[in-house]
């Protein structure tokens, strides 16, 4: 199983931007896909993006071209730039892996965006 350390949530304006850090504790070389999720309060944890081990990316159409996907597998790093960032991008922030037959979750990073 590979463990996930999220990092980089905060409070930021309307407007602003922050960028999301995942540390993985296994070689990003023997890993897929990330994931980023995201969960509100009272609502249900859904997906914001995915990024392949050939960097191909997809996006959640409420984020496109707001958030941008990357990954760093020398460092184990896997990052979240978010643009634009919005009151409805207010939640807690996940990175996801299906790695050796098991769901792997990090323990989340808190962005909220409030004036």
């Amino acid at each position: 199983q590979v463990q996930f350390v999220e990092s980089g949530g905060g409070l930021v304006q309307p407007g602003g931007s922050l960028r999301l850090s995942c540390a993985a504790s296994t070689s990003l070389f023997t890993i897929y896909t990330v994931s980023w999720y995201r969960q509100a309060p009272g609502k249900q944890r859904e997906w914001v993006a995915t990024i392949t081990d050939a960097e191909n990316t997809r996006y959640a159409d409420s984020v496109k071209g707001r958030f941008t996907i990357s990954r760093d597998n020398a460092k184990n790093m896997v990052y979240l730039q978010m643009n634009r960032l919005k009151p409805e991008d207010t939640a807690v922030y996940y990175c996801y892996t299906f790695y050796g037959g098991r769901d792997s979750w990090g323990q989340g990073t808190q962005v909220t965006v409030s004036s």
